[in-house]
């Protein structure tokens, strides 16, 4: 990925109103805690040297994911022309931490930043042809004006921040 690719999605992000932060592996529990309200709920991150923090409960019940403030999950893709951002489902069901608390707090590698939705596609099919056959593609908060004026949270969280690992 190029720092043009790396510029189109921090500059779509922006136009999202979706804060992100750029971080090494290494500096990631700090990032969390300067990001996150708790209680907050996580799935496990794929990423070699990051794993969630002790106080982030990767085992949610459903009442734990009503009462969570932030979850935490992995994007396997992120799409610079949209800001886009690629969350796999698991057979865990761990996508719903992205879901159900106000903020949405995903963590993606840099090098999986994209140009744009052909390239996206390209790299899902070869996961769909993997067998691993759903993934959601989110692009900033939740919003709909279904009922009128502009309302966000409604389907989803209220607030997206990405942390972008630096390779």
């Amino acid at each position: 990925m190029g720092t043009d690719t790396a510029a189109t999605f921090e500059k779509s992000l922006e136009r999202l109103n979706v804060e992100r932060t750029a971080t090494a592996a290494t500096d990631v529990h700090g990032v969390l805690e300067d990001v996150c309200t708790t209680p907050t709920v996580g799935s496990s991150l794929p990423f070699d040297g990051v794993s969630l923090p002790e106080w982030v409960n990767d085992t949610p019940t459903p009442e734990d994911l009503r009462d969570a403030e932030t979850g935490i999950s992995a994007a396997s893709i992120g799409i610079a022309d949209y800001g886009s951002v690629v969350l796999p489902a698991r057979p865990d069901g761990s996508e719903s931490v992205s879901l159900f608390p106000d903020t949405h707090v995903a963590v993606l590698r840099m090098s999986d930043i994209v140009p744009g939705i052909p390239e996206a596609i390209a790299r899902l099919g070869d996961e769909f042809r993997a067998g691993n056959d759903t993934a959601i593609i989110a692009t900033g908060p939740s919003a709909t004006a279904d009922m009128g004026s502009l309302v966000t949270g409604a389907h989803g969280p209220k607030e997206v921040h990405v942390v972008i690992l630096d390779e």
